[in-house]
């Protein structure tokens, strides 16, 4: 069984060395990389005001948030969650500055970004042309977006989810089509533009008589055919 958690959150600004806070944290369960129903989801009072410029992002302002949990409340339910599980995050530097600033906060341990698989890097690999943001993305691969009239972390890590399924190979994977070795080969396949090559050659299908018959056409042709030499 492979457990993933996809994660996403909305902060008050660009970095915490500025003083930003995380204000919402979404994420979502994935086994056998396919969501489980299972998240984790929270609103966060990040003790501070809210810029104009982020509310316009997430819609969640000042008001809103007075009275929500603090992070320290809620961090080792979040690690409880998380667990051992690789985190699935699109752009996950950002994310990742900002859960372990907070996690430093509050005299915990930092997580690993060996933990962390950041779907915008696969993206570039595969897209390196093209605009790779999660609403181009949903857009490329027919997601539906209807819903996503501003950023929310559960939201997006529900689209997130989708689009990590499309980038590690698509309907295939979920539906189970192929072997678990066939998969990750496929998936490597895809990234460096390699066709994967059969380890072991099929058997010929020619009969001892076809064979023998071919020979004998290739006699009659004399010498100096093509097939001769």
């Amino acid at each position: 069984m492979i457990r993933e958690i996809v994660l996403d959150t909305e902060t008050t600004g660009l970095s915490p060395r500025d003083g930003h806070r995380i204000v919402e944290i979404g994420a979502v369960e994935l086994i056998n990389h396919l969501p489980s129903g299972q998240s984790f989801h929270v609103y966060l009072d990040p003790e501070r005001d809210m810029p104009r410029e982020a509310e316009a992002v997430h819609g969640l302002s000042s008001t809103f948030l007075k009275g929500k949990p603090q992070f320290a409340s809620i961090a080792t339910d979040l690690l409880k969650f998380i667990s051992d599980s690789v985190l699935i995050i699109h752009n996950a530097n950002f994310d990742m500055t900002f859960i372990n600033a907070e996690l430093k906060a509050v005299d915990l341990e930092a997580i690993s970004m060996s933990q962390v698989i950041d779907t915008l890097a696969i993206a570039k690999q595969k897209h390196p042309m093209a605009s790779n943001s999660l609403d181009a993305l949903c857009k490329r691969y027919g997601i539906d977006l209807s819903r996503r009239t501003k950023h929310g972390a559960l939201l997006d890590s529900e689209l997130l989810a989708e689009v990590y399924l499309e980038l590690i190979g698509g309907r295939q994977t979920a539906l189970g089509l192929a072997t678990p070795t066939a998969q990750k080969t496929q998936v490597y396949s895809d990234r460096v533009g390699i066709t994967s090559v059969r380890p072991t050659p099929l058997p010929s299908r020619l009969t001892q008589t076809e064979r023998a018959a071919h020979a004998a056409l290739v006699k009659d042709l004399g010498d100096k055919s093509l097939w001769a030499k």
